[in-house]
């Protein structure tokens, strides 16, 4: 695709309004939208203004547009070319701008905001996951209604991967298996024999021997958990991020907690192959996050996103293998990938598709096939505030799970409704969250999800 003939003929600027502004992934696309005049910063809100306006003053945004504003009447004032500053996600509504970006990660502010925003006509670009696992479905279906775009955004795993899988199902490619790389690679060094995952090192000496996948898959994948003497290796944002995908695309788990592998770049089409095949899955259409082990010298996936398919000519699969593409050892399954991920300095695509020719980067059909649950991982008394935070969105002392939805029970609790909400009742350690164990939840979110969990 040329993308630019795809805006050629839009000449008309695209405002957006952005909230969690001062967010790591706000601040790649404030940087990035600098760079393009078409795309203009209308509004941004978050509770740090003070901080927020340094950060635009750092990046190069000019200080004379930047009016911080403390009620609605302040922001309707402002300057056409004016940036408004809030700390309340309620003054958006006064400021005018064609989409929002919403980035707060808060799962009941979120969708009030994107639910307001899509009432009044305007387009939704989600970034935060947690709102989406919640409410994605609801809010696309009211977009709908609407007239106006609700979508994921590019930039982040999951927009990357619904394109993706897009991509491969036009070109009519039997996909087994789509998922993502988790977001820190465990590198190893042979010398040291040490592993290093982002700045955590530790002694791995067992690794050296366990680079080659070797004849029985699932007993090297073993070992090599093994050899990470607990080193965790999953994250709540994984699972998070392949619910709004799993919804997108249709696909479901193969295991409530995924498999993770600790694999190669190269051992993906193998490993990803169905059991009978030699590899882990015990059914196809799935969701999955692996592991990266590298060396290193060795490029990362980067985040990145991939599809495994079945092979179908068989002389065009060796051609592909001949030239450098991951095709499995017997020939039936390749890996076809995408090893990056660039967080906001891609977002702007999404932007201004949705706004200059009314398209989603996601699918405009989601259905809830899976849900994002929680399973309690220690006793959990009544009374107790399920809080939620840490860089990956965390809610203590819950492990969040992926389940098929027409295998889970129409009772339970989305991960994401238990944030910040109170345990009702004792929670036994490994028990599944149900609605019924919580109370002080968010009623609105509530209703969304379960709106979202009947037909369309």
């Amino acid at each position: 695709m040329n993308f630019e003939l795809l805006f050629a003929d839009q000449a008309q600027p695209v405002r957006y309004a952005l909230t969690g502004a001062k967010g790591g992934f706000s601040r790649t696309l404030l940087a990035q939208t600098l760079k393009m005049p078409r795309l203009q910063a209308a509004a941004l809100c978050d509770l740090d203004v003070a901080g927020l306006r340094a950060l635009c003053l750092e990046l190069g945004f000019a200080a004379d547009r930047l009016i911080e504003c403390a009620d609605a009447n302040a922001v309707a004032a402002a300057p056409a070319d004016a940036i408004v500053l809030v700390a309340d996600v309620e003054l958006l509504a006064a400021a005018t701008y064609d989409i929002l970006v919403e980035a707060t990660g808060n799962p009941a502010i979120g969708y009030r905001t994107a639910r307001r925003d899509l009432e009044a006509g305007r387009h939704v670009a989600m970034v935060s996951k947690e709102v989406d696992a919640v409410s994605g479905i609801t809010l696309s279906r009211l977009a709908a209604k609407q007239g106006v775009v609700y979508t994921t955004a590019d930039g982040d795993q999951p927009a990357n991967l619904i394109g993706w899988v897009s991509w491969a199902r036009v070109l009519g490619l039997d996909i087994v298996a789509a998922g993502k790389s988790s977001e820190y690679d465990l590198v190893f060094d042979p010398q040291l024999q040490t592993i290093t995952q982002l700045d955590q090192v530790i002694a791995a000496p067992a690794m050296a021997d366990l680079l080659t996948l070797g004849d029985d898959i699932a007993a090297t994948l073993t070992a090599r958990r093994a050899a990470l003497n607990g080193l965790k290796t999953s994250a709540t944002a994984d699972y998070c991020e392949m619910s709004v995908v799993a919804t997108n695309i249709g696909f479901v788990p193969d295991v409530e907690l995924l498999h993770y592998p600790i694999a190669r770049t190269s051992e993906l089409a193998d490993i990803y192959a169905l059991r009978e095949d030699g590899g882990i899955l015990g059914r196809e259409g799935v969701i999955e996050v692996f592991n990266v082990l590298r060396l290193p010298d060795e490029a990362s996936f980067a985040g990145g996103v991939f599809v495994i398919v079945r092979t179908h000519d068989q002389p065009t699969w060796e051609l592909l293998a001949q030239k450098g593409h991951v095709v499995s050892r017997n020939g039936r399954y390749a890996c076809l990938y995408l090893p990056y991920h660039f967080m906001g300095v891609e977002t702007p695509i999404t932007l201004l598709n949705a706004v200059l020719h009314k398209r989603a980067s996601g699918t405009d059909t989601p259905s809830q096939c899976t849900v994002l649950g929680g399973r309690a991982t220690v006793d959990i008394a009544a009374g107790t505030v399920l809080t939620m935070g840490g860089h990956h969105h965390d809610v203590t002392g819950v492990q969040a799970v992926l389940l098929a939805a027409d295998e889970a029970d129409a009772e339970v609790a989305p991960l994401y409704l238990a944030a910040h909400a109170t345990a009702k009742r004792d929670i036994k350690a490994g028990a599944l969250l149900s609605i019924a164990d919580l109370e002080g939840y968010d009623p609105d979110l509530l209703g969304a999800w379960r709106a979202g969990r009947l037909p369309a």
